[in-house]
């Protein structure tokens, strides 16, 4: 019993003292935003690195899941006669949640481990040891870039995920279950509202890639410098980033669409 509740106090104690560095960490990565905004050649680098090339598996990922959602809602739908609200189910769907959502974990799952690999192989190697040594701040030359990047980027890759996934059910509503081409369109115009559903599902893949990054960069920042420790940081930064996503979009849908 005595051996649990030390356990356990370590466990809290060491999860407080892990949240109190990151806090730390995330205000010493906003405070070098200043300093990097001038030199945009390393933010444009990076918003290569983590954008441009998660752009192929959000689109496929896009496609394929506004796919399914219009060959399940089709049917779903045709039991109650309203087949031509395939189109308002489609884009409901994907622009309040499954555009910011599944963008957001895709983008940890390949972005964001990346980028906890890379920042954890530079500690390893004591290359951000040597930038210090030469009066380089690590944070603001490695970190805020890779960091602004990810914040630009996840509200952008959610946007062309939710773009492709509605043209991937018109594809399969309207192209191969017969939907009427005016009435998907229509429907879908005249019911999605602008405030409502797709600003409030920018703010929350805004959220999500503000969460991520940080995540992301900060399991990386406070890796143990071994191979395992690489290895192990990369591993919390899929799992941390997933479940903060689903709570966090727990927390955002209640209070734009709740009561709450």
């Amino acid at each position: 019993m005595f051996e649990f509740l030390e356990n356990l106090g370590k466990t809290t104690r060491s999860s407080f003292a892990k949240l109190g560095r990151s806090t730390f960490f995330l205000g010493h990565t906003l405070m070098g935003i200043g300093d990097v905004l001038p030199r945009p050649s390393l933010l444009t680098k990076q918003l290569y690195s983590v954008g441009v090339l998660s752009f192929l598996i959000i689109t496929i990922s896009g496609l394929f899941v506004g796919m399914v959602l219009g060959l399940q809602g089709f049917y779903t739908l045709s039991d109650f006669g309203a087949e031509e609200s395939l189109g308002v189910m489609v884009a409901a769907s994907l622009v309040r949640e499954l555009g910011p959502v599944v963008s957001a974990l895709l983008f940890a799952g390949r972005a964001g481990s990346a980028l906890t690999a890379e920042i954890g192989l530079m500690k390893a190697t004591e290359q951000l040891s040597g930038m210090e040594m030469m009066a380089v701040d690590p944070i603001k030359r490695i970190i805020t870039p890779r960091f602004l990047a990810g914040f630009i980027s996840t509200p952008l890759l959610a946007t062309l995920f939710s773009a492709i996934g509605v043209v991937g059910g018109h594809m399969v509503g309207v192209g191969l279950l017969g939907v009427d081409d005016g009435a998907f369109w229509a429907q879908m115009q005249s019911s999605i509202d602008f405030q409502e559903d797709i600003i409030n599902g920018v703010i929350k893949s805004i959220v999500f890639g503000f969460v991520v990054s940080w995540i992301a960069l900060f399991e990386g920042y406070d890796t143990i410098p071994t191979a395992e420790g690489v290895s192990r940081a990369t591993t919390r930064t899929v799992v941390n980033s997933a479940f903060s996503v689903l709570g966090l979009d727990f927390i955002l849908t209640a209070l734009m669409f709740g009561d709450i």
